[in-house]
């Protein structure tokens, strides 16, 4: 991937994040995406732009399976590669082009958890685990929803204290969007995110050769402190999700 859509110049701070108790990553997507894939005991799976590997060692931990990891970023994969249990192995390569590090149809499934919407080639990345993946293997990709997290097009807002809502300025058009990635911290580090209305990447799965068995929308678990918006602000959390989860099927 190209400098400004990988995540090496924000490395240390993803590392430090996936460490940190209590994300939306660790509670609220990775049990979702490990239930769609279903590891079995002997089978190969792939994480696609693994970072650190947090997943690939958690589907390590629940199945008897030989996993696979690979990220643009060298300092993610050296961190995933001091953490690796035996049956883990780790690559550094481009989601856009990393067909060439693995043998043709040779895993049982495949993971792309976050990651997506940082990447310019939708079609390519989808192409490139198309060659990977067995016939009737699941690719799984987990992402920011497109239809209520749209980089610098939406936002939430209330209306007194009884009610709070999701403002969305676009959705059908494909955008490209610098993010901040740790703000607080360093404010000038960013990153770029790409959202795109959830057609494209049900179109593209299916130019590919996928077949979409099952989609998931995850909301936040998080719980508002008692206060004036509180009821306003957990009911917006179970009824608006953060994250669209996509089970593909290869065909």
């Amino acid at each position: 991937m190209p400098p400004e859509t990988g995540w090496e110049n924000v490395s240390e701070w993803y590392d430090g994040h996936l460490k940190e108790e209590g994300s939306l990553l660790k509670d609220v997507v990775y049990p979702s995406v490990l239930k769609l894939l279903d590891p079995k005991d002997d089978g190969r799976y792939l994480d696609i732009a693994c970072g650190e590997g947090a997943f690939t060692r958690l589907v390590a931990s629940k199945a008897k399976a030989h996993v696979s990891g690979f990220d643009a970023a060298p300092s993610l994969i050296a961190s995933a590669k001091k953490l690796a249990p035996k049956q883990t192995a780790y690559s550094i390569g481009d989601a856009r082009s990393f067909s060439k590090l693995y043998p043709a149809a040779s895993f049982d499934g495949a993971t792309c958890l976050l990651a997506i919407q940082n990447i310019d080639k939708l079609e390519a990345v989808l192409a490139e685990a198309a060659k990977v993946l067995k016939p009737g293997a699941p690719l799984i990709i987990a992402m920011n929803h497109p239809a209520f997290r749209i980089p610098g097009a939406s936002s939430w807002g209330f209306i007194g204290n009884d009610t709070m809502y999701r403002h969305i300025d676009k959705y059908l058009s494909v955008l490209e969007a610098p993010i901040t990635a740790h703000p607080g911290s360093d404010p000038t580090v960013k990153t770029v995110s790409y959202h795109r209305p959830i057609s494209t990447y049900v179109n593209a799965l299916a130019a590919n050769g996928f077949t979409v068995s099952k989609m998931e929308e995850l909301v936040s678990n998080r719980i508002s402190t008692p206060g004036a918006r509180a009821k306003a602000e957990n009911l917006s959390r179970r009824e608006i999700p953060m994250f669209l989860v996509i089970k593909a099927t290869r065909t």
